[in-house]
């Protein structure tokens, strides 16, 4: 069981795992993730979900295990968003190992590039100590790869989920 976290250089760096090839279908329902540090205070790394473009703020801090606290940290997240705790189990139950590699879609990079500069705004506001709120509040954030489909991060992985539970 494992997924890829499409890495940035920044934070391939910070995280000293080795650069392989992606895995070609991840055991988790939602997909495989991009990631890029983030140089606040303190340091925090940003995942953004490959399809669903929901975001995910993790504390970076050691660096060399963020890829294990993330999971956790994404179980909070979806259920903040309303996920059914039952899809929310299974789908960190699912995230075994996770392979780094290097991105490959600019797309989702444009995507977490606005991401990371909108919660920037929240940082300053001081409304960017709780990560998991403010990964449900960035989850509202409408997003042009999306509006074809479902508009924001939040209502497509619903709507996954949805279509999971049916």
């Amino acid at each position: 069981m494992s997924y890829t976290i499409h890495a940035t250089r920044k934070l391939l760096a910070r995280v000293k795992q080795p650069v392989l090839d992606p895995v070609e279908v991840p055991s988790t329902m939602l997909g495989n993730r991009y990631a890029n540090s983030l140089m606040w205070r303190p340091q925090v790394a940003l995942f953004v979900n490959e399809a669903t473009l929901l975001p995910v703020f993790v504390p970076l801090a050691p660096a060399k295990d963020v890829a294990d606290r993330f999971p956790e940290q994404l179980g909070f997240v979806l259920g903040a968003i309303g996920v059914p705790v039952d899809f929310v189990a299974q789908e960190v139950l699912s995230m075994g190992d996770a392979v780094f590699a290097k991105t490959a879609s600019r797309s989702v990079l444009g995507s977490m590039n606005d991401f990371a500069y909108l919660a920037g705004f929240h940082r300053e506001a001081g409304l960017a100590e709780d990560l998991v709120a403010l990964s449900a509040s960035m989850a509202q954030t409408p997003c042009s790869p999306l509006y074809p489909c479902h508009g924001s991060p939040d209502r497509e992985v619903r709507a996954l989920v949805s279509d999971w539970s049916a």
